[in-house]
């Protein structure tokens, strides 16, 4: 039988009980909890991946063309297509500005306007990894390029425009898998399709990250 929610149709931070944590693997960017919880009447354990939360970037041109990068994954043994981005661990470093850093070092390019297109939970099953992707625009090549600073995966990134509408279709044909293509891609073509849609400032608030962190679920970095 199906039940039905009535109230407000928004992400809530309202945590389980937690009854017992063991922290099982501390990595280099993230680590691993083991967590007994207790939740609708039953006690139970889940893995949990403490991330730090990344950034990612939507880059388009003034030809509607969206900015690609193909970049190794060991995870999974593949090149993929993906937005520039990166990880949200340099202590106090401001999100934007990680974004704007990262369009440099992957890309070689900048933006001189930016907006937040949209947020999300990358594996909420297991990670609190959030990710906010910005929308950046009026691009401009850097003078020197690339800002390498990477190694091995990071050494090599040959990138590629393509037009929005195009990238659509490697989304919904199964082309793109990466999810910052995928999400901001979709997203800014449902943005481009209806002009009455209006994105975010660059730096509006972050409510997701900053519940994160009250709750305790990002690493210390």
């Amino acid at each position: 039988m199906l039940t039905f929610w009535n109230g407000p149709i928004k992400d809530s931070l309202e945590p389980a009980l937690l009854v017992d944590c063991e922290t099982v693997h501390i990595g280099g960017k993230w680590k691993v909890d083991v967590e007994t919880i207790d939740i609708a009447g039953q006690r139970v354990k889940r893995d949990i991946v403490i991330h730090p939360g990344a950034v990612a970037v939507l880059v388009l041109n003034d030809r509607d063309e969206v900015l690609l990068i193909r970049q190794y994954r060991q995870a999974l043994g593949m090149f993929l297509f993906e937005t520039p981005a990166g990880l949200l661990d340099i202590p106090y470093e401001n999100p934007l500005d990680a974004a704007q850093r990262e369009l440099a070092e992957e890309a070689g390019v900048q933006a001189d306007r930016w907006d937040t297109l949209v947020d999300f939970y990358n594996s909420p099953g297991g990670s609190s990894e959030a990710i906010r992707i910005y929308l950046a625009r009026e691009i401009s090549e850097l003078t020197d390029g690339r800002i390498v600073t990477g190694e091995a995966e990071e050494l090599d990134l040959p990138c590629v425009w393509i037009p929005l509408e195009q990238a659509v279709d490697l989304v919904l044909g199964g082309a793109l898998g990466n999810p910052t293509a995928v999400v901001g891609i979709l997203a800014a073509w449902a943005w481009r399709s209806d002009s009455r849609r209006e994105l975010r400032e660059a730096n509006a608030g972050w409510p997701a990250r900053e519940g994160l962190k009250s709750a305790g679920r990002l690493p210390p970095v």
